[in-house]
């Protein structure tokens, strides 16, 4: 039997990894370390989860350590990597105050990101969550129900892996009436959504003046439209700077020197990789401080690998490296790299940074670049033209205004990237522009893409070719 294949992280990277490799090669031994409790979640689902509309915990479930275990792959739970020494080949592993060494050939550091909170003060009261992990959205959920209707089968459903002490200390509280949301991101903007679905007073502090920066001005605009059409209180270009706690609760959040009394609050500015576990170990960091790899997910020491939140990527419009964390990555990665690891050199793939988000029922999608400063840095001579149209045929039920923003560079008439906001299938729309970009298509030959017409699902000019004739007609 060959030395193990040791993997770091027990979710979307590492397993994806584990699992390949144990498929390709039956005989290697794949030890993944995890140091929590949870594995194989959708930390995407979340705030459905909380919002109510997942209704159950276990849904977001995977794999079951059981399942993992049939594979073949032996996981250990509750055991933190401490350490990597890259000479030696082995890591120190941490148990319960325990420590031992575990060597290994092949080496996948998996370790994800951690939310931001240092900056606000007071995010270390109750009642403040960052919504990155499953024990935090299940206290919140129950904390925002009436401890007379919290169903525990809810809950019940991830059995030994809930912090139960956690949740039963929310779950004993009266829930809150007010909420404040710190940051306009993702996260930002689907956690207004369960809040409001709660019945609370939302309000949504964001730094910058728009919503959703990643995805441009226009869906911005959308989005924030739709937030306050549904009741949330948005402070764009406020900054918070504290929340404020009665008997160590949240009890208020202040901004501009302005308090608001709220109960709970949501600290969403951001994470960063966990990449500590390598200081000393020589592996070179890059883009964001996250690790640096080649186009096989190799690290700069032999035999360790990294993927995932901890890792960054190329970008397929630039060819430089980059780190947009997102759960497509994470996995594919950790697939490729496990298949490498088993043999079989393979690709970890590029990213275009192609991500969705939904407010109420307004959905965005965006991919590329669309920045003009950034696509300046990279050497491009950006411009960008943005259009509304129909989703459907004007005649049929359901059309909706959808808009497009497409940026191309004026020399080449390459397409570097796009933003679509409509409440009508809009979001999917964007893999069209994802395709489109790994193919290094300009806006001409997007104009000519033979695109799917019935009146069910689209206009005879899809609002995608009508933004890319739109843009060609400037670009000529």
């Amino acid at each position: 039997m060959t030395d193990p294949f040791v993997v770091v992280g027990g979710d979307a990277a590492g397993l994806s990894a584990a699992s390949k490799c144990k498929r390709e090669d039956p005989d290697r031994e794949v030890v993944v370390f995890e140091k929590g409790e949870w594995v194989s979640y959708a930390h995407c689902g979340m705030p459905y989860y909380v919002k109510g509309e997942v209704e159950s915990l276990s849904d977001m479930l995977s794999l079951s350590p059981e399942q993992i275990s049939e594979r073949g792959i032996d996981l250990r739970r509750n055991h933190e990597v401490v350490a990597v020494d890259a000479d030696a080949e082995t890591v120190t592993v941490e148990r319960g105050g325990e420590r031992f060494e575990q060597p290994y050939g092949d080496l996948l550091v998996a370790t994800g990101a951690h939310a931001v909170s240092d900056p606000i003060d007071g995010a270390d009261l109750a009642g403040a969550f960052t919504i990155h992990s499953m024990d935090a959205a299940a206290a919140l959920r129950a904390f925002l129900t009436p401890p007379a209707e919290i169903d525990p089968d809810e809950v019940d459903g991830a059995g030994e892996f809930l912090d139960r002490e956690l949740v039963d200390e929310y779950a004993a509280r009266e829930p809150p009436e007010a909420a404040a949301i710190v940051g306009g991101g993702y996260v930002g903007v689907e956690m207004a959504e369960a809040f409001s679905a709660h019945e609370l007073d939302v309000h949504l502090f964001q730094r910058p003046e728009r919503l959703l920066p990643p995805f441009g001005e226009a869906p911005a605009e959308r989005v924030a439209e739709t937030l306050r059409e549904n009741g949330v209180t948005l402070h764009l270009d406020t900054e918070v700077d504290e929340l404020v706690g009665d008997d160590g609760a949240v009890a208020g959040v202040v901004a501009d020197g302005e308090r608001i009394p709220v109960e709970t609050a949501v600290v969403g500015i951001g994470i960063e990789p966990n990449t500590a576990l390598l200081d000393g170990t020589g592996v070179e960091l890059g883009v964001e401080g996250a690790v640096a790899i080649d186009d096989y997910g190799r690290t700069s020491r032999e035999n360790i690998y990294a993927a995932g939140d901890c890792a960054e990527m190329r970008h397929t419009v630039t060819g430089e490296p980059d780190w947009v964390p997102l759960g497509l990555t994470a996995n594919r990665a950790g697939r490729a790299i496990g298949q490498s690891v088993a043999g079989t050199p393979t690709p970890v793939g590029d990213i275009a940074g192609t991500a969705a988000v939904k407010a109420f029922e307004m959905e965005c999608g965006r991919t590329g670049i669309l920045d003009h400063e950034r696509a300046r840095e990279a050497g491009f001579d950006p411009v960008s033209e943005t259009i509304t149209a129909g989703s459907r045929s004007g005649y049929y039920p359901g059309n909706a205004e959808t808009t497009v923003t497409l940026t191309a560079d004026r020399g080449t008439g390459r397409l570097l990237g796009g933003s679509i906001a409509g409440e009508d299938r809009a979001a999917i729309r964007i893999d069209t522009l994802a395709t489109a970009l790994e193919g290094d298509t300009t806006v001409a030959e997007l104009e000519r893409l033979d695109l799917a017409y019935a009146p069910p699902f689209s206009p005879v000019w899809d609002p995608i070719l009508v933004a890319a004739k739109v843009l060609n007609g400037t670009l000529d």
